[in-house]
């Protein structure tokens, strides 16, 4: 009951601050979405560290780690270039913009009949396909969690328990894991109660308090979260012996595997064009490249550019340095306190059931407060995402799909700032029954996580390129949305390694993107100068420079060139350090 006691703590403080910043969010988009944008770099920063902390990342590195080494968390670190060019380069483009959804750039920087349907499309893209999958991610992994903390058929009567359980037995899908050898339906009751209360609190102060509420807590959970995660790996390693020859014991069951499954490079026989494809092209070639979706939101939330590059260097800091110092012990830890059969590391098949064991480990190595901590910590990485996916959701519908289409484009009338508040909290209920909807069809999160990096793979490119570069039109979006479209089902079909999707989805994307930009109809002069005088974007803006009377028109490129360089500079600092620091701990076998 005190591991109770401290969640319960936690959604009375989170609910309090939501309904707190109902007044302001409630007067119309801007203060709603993007907080007045009034937000400091730093709070930015940790607000986007805090969602993609997530409940689910922990179990995917504990996976990845027990099955494929830490050499397969480049695919998570390797972000941080996506993370700094959002920072350094894009931060004062995405402000610049003005605008309240990345969708709704799509009419500022192109022209053509086809702008607004473009516009609709990605807000459903973006803010209900692609968000409800992640969210449908997170969610697999709150239920992994509850049904292991949270057993509501000991704790409340039979008669208000048995109603759900009847429910669910008639619903005839099964939400379990069977990790806790309940009877399935008693253990898929157990996780319907937990996941309606917690996506119903995280609800509530999401919806009431707009982005002010989300920011606030999630300054407050990334705490929870770093502190938690840090006392959970002291407790980790001193089980698994301390952490001084914490390696030697990884060793001792493993054997060879072990070196493997420490080493920050490819093991023997892989393939290095398959590292270098990961390291080189998944940054660059994902959904939101260039910061689209929610990390955006928060940046155009800023109060100045220099808070908008604040904010993506605290960020980068946080994800890749601080989180992963913490979450490789406890995943080396785990390999020793729960070894794999046959001494050796267990295969990619067996990854949801390592991923499991984060949340064992959890319940068998913590005593109950250090246990309360760390499972308010893991609810406040959980609340942290969904509140984010909320109101990013939320936000294409109001703004894109009610305001800009229906109202302003079918009905020729001017949607009133209360009523589009009104449409993003309903939207906001909408977009969270479809996520329970897709987690109900998920088994691995790595399984779910490695499918939505390919489906996103088709649009990083023009992502980056339409602020880059001048050429990039309405047709270059299209054709690498139609391309990727096409392209995924067949490389899944076709192609079975991973790098090579990628690699192979990279190249017909960008090729569409290109051949678009050189041949297709040119976006229209006024539109391309208007887009420029207002966003001042970085890059390949030469003629246009030109045509608006610049003194150099040749600064777009420097400043790029800059920009590029603050990129390299501040991730191999942190790509070092990151190295030398696990070194020091875990120098190997």
């Amino acid at each position: 009951m005190i591991e109770l006691a401290i969640v319960l703590a936690f959604v009375a403080y989170s609910v309090t601050v939501g309904l707190r910043a109902r007044r302001a969010a409630s007067r119309n988009l801007e203060e709603y979405f993007l907080a007045g944008r009034t937000l400091r770099g730093w709070r930015a920063g940790l607000s986007m560290a805090a969602t993609q902390y997530a409940a689910d990342t922990p179990l995917l590195v504990t996976g990845l780690v027990a099955t494929a080494g830490v050499f397969a968390l480049w695919r998570l670190w390797i972000y941080a270039l996506a993370f700094l060019l959002m920072g350094y380069v894009l931060g004062r483009a995405w402000r610049h913009a003005g605008v309240i959804t990345d969708a709704e750039v799509t009419e500022i920087r192109y022209s053509g009949r086809g702008v607004l349907a473009l516009r609709a499309l990605k807000a459903v893209y973006y803010g209900t396909v692609v968000n409800c999958v992640v969210m449908a991610m997170v969610l697999v992994a709150a239920a992994r969690i509850a049904e292991i903390f949270l057993p509501w058929h000991a704790w409340l009567p039979a008669g208000l328990f048995e109603p759900v359980a009847a429910l669910v037995r008639s619903v005839g899908a099964p939400l379990h894991s069977g990790v806790t050898g309940l009877d399935p339906w008693v253990a898929t009751a157990d996780n319907v109660i937990s996941l309606t209360l917690i996506v119903g609190f995280t609800g509530l102060y999401s919806v009431t308090g707009g982005l002010r509420g989300v920011v606030a807590t999630d300054v407050v959970q990334l705490v929870l979260m770093l502190g938690g995660t840090l006392v959970y790996a002291i407790y980790a390693t001193v089980e698994a012996g301390g952490l001084g020859g914490l390696d030697d014991r990884l060793g001792a069951l493993y054997g060879d595997e072990a070196g493997r499954a420490l080493s920050f490079l490819p093991p023997p026989g892989e393939i290095w064009p398959a590292f270098a494809v990961v390291v080189g092209l998944q940054w660059f070639y994902q959904v939101n490249s260039d910061g689209t979706g929610y990390l955006a939101q928060r940046t155009m939330g800023c109060r100045t550019d220099r808070d908008a590059v604040q904010a993506g260097v605290v960020f980068t800091v946080v994800q890749v340095l601080v989180r992963s110092l913490l979450w490789l012990p406890i995943a080396v830890a785990l390999l020793v306190i729960y070894p794999h059969a046959g001494g050796q590391l267990p295969p990619p098949a067996a990854a949801a059931d390592r991923e499991l064991l984060f949340v064992t480990g959890m319940r068998d190595l913590l005593p109950a407060v250090p246990r309360g901590v760390m499972l308010t910590a893991m609810l406040a990485a959980l609340a942290s995402t969904i509140d984010t996916h909320l109101s990013w959701g939320a936000s294409y519908w109001s703004n894109d799909l009610y305001g800009r289409l229906v109202c302003r484009a079918w009905l020729k009338r001017e949607p009133g700032p209360r009523e589009q508040v009104l449409v993003a909290r309903l939207a906001t209920v909408l977009v969270l029954v479809l996520s329970l909807a897709v987690m109900t069809r998920l088994d691995s999160i790595q399984q779910a996580w490695k499918l939505s990096l390919l489906c996103g793979a088709g649009m990083g490119a023009v992502l980056v390129l339409r602020w880059l570069w001048e050429r990039v039109n309405l047709w270059s979006e299209v054709g690498a949305i139609v391309t990727s479209l096409v392209a995924a089902p067949v490389l899944l079909l076709a192609v079975e390694a991973d790098w090579l999707r990628l690699a192979l989805m990279a190249l017909v994307t960008t090729l569409a993107v290109v051949v678009a930009a050189l041949w297709a109809p040119a976006t229209d002069p006024d539109t391309r100068r208007a887009f420029f005088v207002r966003v001042r974007p970085p890059g390949f803006w030469t003629a246009t420079a030109r045509e608006v009377g610049l003194d150099d028109p040749r600064a777009p490129v420097r400043e790029l060139g800059r920009g590029l360089a603050k990129v390299a500079g501040t991730a191999i600092v942190v790509f070092a350090l990151l190295v030398a620091i696990t070194r020091l701990v875990l120098p190997g076998p």
